[in-house]
C-alpha cells in the first residue's frame, strides 16, 4: 500500500496567500468561471483534474473508472483552517460534474451540490473556486452528480479523496499517519440484496411499522469487488510498523453502496474523533463501524508483533479485497486474522451523559419510508411522505437551535448527512448522549436518531441519505433559511 498510503505528499500546488472574501455571516467562498487566458494568469493552490483512470486492485484485476489527477482515490489535500485557498477543477469528461466538500462549513455556491445552486463544471471545461477550509479535522471531497440507473456516474466512480484541515492543535503523539478509504467497485443491479452491512438489527425496532408493506423490493445496487485505497487485500505493499509505534489512522467509508465494519486483527483501536471532530470520551474498541460517508480517527498501539490483517469483519467482503496487511519489522509469514468480539456499535460510548449543550428551541420530525418498486424497477424513498422535492417544507430561522428527530421506518440503516452544518448526537434508539459532533449519522434499521444543530450557515443546505441510489430516488430534502 506504500504508494496509496502516501498520497498526502502528492498535491500541494503553490503557496500563494489569498485575501479572504467574506460573504457575510462569517462564511467565505467565491466561484469564478475562467476562460483559457484567465486560467493561466494565476496558479491555483490545488488543481483537480477529472478524467478516466485505471485502478490496479491486483495484478489480475485492473478496472477503468473516473478519478482525480490520474488516481483513485484522489490525492490527500492538506489545508489550513481559516486560510483561504483556490481550487481549480478541470473536467476532461463528456458529462457535467460537481465536487462536494463533505463536512466543510462553506457557502452553498462552492459546496458542490446542484440542489444548493452550486454551478456544474461543464464537460471539457473548468471552474475555479475560492473557499476558506474549516472546521479542522478529517473531511473529504467527492462527486455529487446524480447517477440514477447509470452505474458509471457519481459516487459509483473513483471521484473521492481525503481533505485534512490542519487546526494547529495536533500534538503529534504518533509515529505514522495513515489515510485509509474503504471502497467497493464494479457495482451491479441485483434483486437479492442481503442486508448484513449495518450491525443494527439487534437494536430495539422503535419505528417498525405495525403494518408492513409486503410488495417486492425493486432492484438494489451490490458489489463483489473491494479495496482499501486502491489495492485489494494481499496486493501492494503492507503497512510496515515497529513494535512500540503509535499509528494515527484516518478511516473513511467512501462507498456509494454500503455501511462497513473493520478491525485490525490482534489489536484494539482507540477512537479519538468522528467525522473529523474530537469525541468527548475516547475509547478502545475491537472494531469500527462506518456508515457511507463517515470518517473515524483512531490511534493504535503496536504491541503485538506479527503479520496481521486490517480489514472488513465479514469474511466474504474481506476475502474479496477489503483489507490491507500490517507487518511488524522482523516478522514474516502469512497474514493472520482473528475475529473481533461481536460488540454492537454504539455512538453513545464516545459521548457524555450530560453537558452544557444549548437546548433546542424547535423540533423537526423526519419520517423515512420506502415504497418498494415505487420508482419503476427501483425503490422510491420518502421523507415525511414525499420524495424530493419538498417545496418550502423545511425552513430554518437563523441562529435558532433545532432538534431533528429521524424516524427510520425502513428495513435498512441509513447514513444521513446534512450539508454545511455540524450536528450533535442527542439520542440513538432511545439512549441519550451529548458532545458527539458529526455531519453524518447512521439511523438504525427500524430505529431512531435524534440530533441537534444551530442554524448558523445561511443559504440552502441539502439533507440526504449518503447511499447514492437512495439519494437519487427521492431520499433527500432541501433546508432553506427564512
Amino acid at each position: 500500500m506504500g504508494e496509496a498510503l502516501n498520497r498526502r505528499e502528492l498535491l500541494k500546488l503553490g503557496g500563494m496567500a489569498l485575501a479572504a472574501r467574506v460573504l457575510g455571516h462569517g462564511q467565505s467562498g467565491v466561484l469564478t468561471t475562467l476562460g483559457p487566458a484567465a486560467a493561466n494568469s494565476a496558479r491555483a493552490d490545488y488543481t483537480l483534474r477529472i478524467a478516466p483512470v485505471t485502478v490496479e486492485l491486483d495484478r489480475a484485476h485492473i478496472l477503468s473508472t473516473i478519478g482525480y489527477n490520474g488516481v483513485a482515490p484522489g490525492p490527500v489535500l492538506r489545508m489550513r483552517e481559516g486560510k483561504p485557498v483556490t481550487v481549480e477543477v478541470i473536467n476532461d469528461t463528456d458529462t457535467p460534474e460537481l465536487v462536494h466538500w463533505h463536512g466543510m462549513l462553506i457557502p452553498p455556491e462552492v459546496d458542490g451540490t446542484e440542489e444548493e445552486g452550486s454551478p456544474l463544471v461543464p464537460p471539457h471545461g473548468r471552474r475555479r473556486f475560492e473557499l476558506t477550509p474549516g472546521p479542522a479535522g478529517s473531511r473529504w471531497y467527492h462527486s455529487h452528480a446524480m447517477a440514477m440507473d447509470d452505474l458509471h456516474k457519481g459516487a459509483y466512480t473513483g471521484q473521492f479523496g481525503f481533505v485534512y484541515v490542519e487546526g494547529g492543535s495536533d500534538p503529534g503523539h504518533y509515529d505514522q499517519e495513515l489515510f485509509l478509504a474503504l471502497r467497493d467497485w464494479e457495482p451491479f443491479f441485483t434483486g437479492s440484496m442481503d442486508d448484513e452491512d449495518d450491525d443494527t438489527h439487534d437494536g430495539p425496532p422503535l419505528e417498525k411499522p405495525a403494518v408492513m408493506n409486503t410488495d417486492p423490493d425493486g432492484l438494489e445496487v451490490g458489489s463483489l469487488t473491494y479495496s482499501i485505497n486502491d489495492k485489494a487485500l494481499g496486493s501492494g505493499d503492507p503497512i510496515r510498523v515497529r513494535e512500540g509505534e503509535r499509528l494515527l489512522i484516518h478511516f473513511l467509508n467512501a462507498s456509494a453502496i454500503e455501511n462497513r465494519r473493520v478491525a485490525l486483527a490482534g489489536h484494539t483501536m482507540k477512537v479519538i474523533a468522528m467525522d473529523g471532530n474530537p469525541v468527548p470520551t475516547p475509547r478502545d474498541v475491537g472494531s469500527i463501524f462506518l456508515g457511507a460517508g463517515e470518517r473515524i480517527d483512531a490511534v493504535v498501539e503496536m504491541r503485538n508483533p506479527g503479520v496481521w490483517v486490517l480489514g472488513g469483519t465479514e469474511k466474504p467482503i474481506r476475502e474479496s479485497g477489503l483489507g490491507v496487511v500490517l507487518e511488524y519489522a522482523g516478522q514474516h509469514g502469512p497474514p493472520q486474522w482473528i475475529d473481533p468480539p461481536k460488540t454492537p456499535w454504539d455512538y453513545t460510548l464516545f459521548g457524555t451523559s450530560g453537558g452544557n449543550s444549548a437546548v433546542p428551541e424547535q423540533t423537526i420530525e423526519l419520517i423515512f419510508e420506502k415504497i418498494p418498486g415505487g420508482a419503476g424497477k427501483f425503490n422510491l424513498f420518502t421523507v415525511n411522505g414525499r420524495p424530493y422535492p419538498h417545496e418550502r417544507e423545511f425552513v430554518l430561522q437563523k441562529d435558532v437551535r433545532y432538534r431533528l428527530v429521524m424516524r427510520n421506518r425502513t428495513d435498512d440503516a441509513h447514513p444521513m448527512h446534512l450539508h454545511r452544518h455540524l450536528w450533535e448526537l442527542a439520542e440513538i434508539n432511545g439512549k441519550k448522549t451529548a458532545g458527539v459532533m458529526k455531519d453524518t449519522v447512521v439511523v438504525p434499521y427500524y430505529g431512531r436518531a435524534v440530533v441537534d444543530f444551530t442554524a448558523d450557515q445561511p443559504g440552502l443546505a441539502l439533507f440526504h441519505c449518503h447511499i447514492q441510489q437512495h439519494m437519487d430516488y427521492g431520499f433527500k430534502a432541501l433546508f432553506r433559511y427564512a
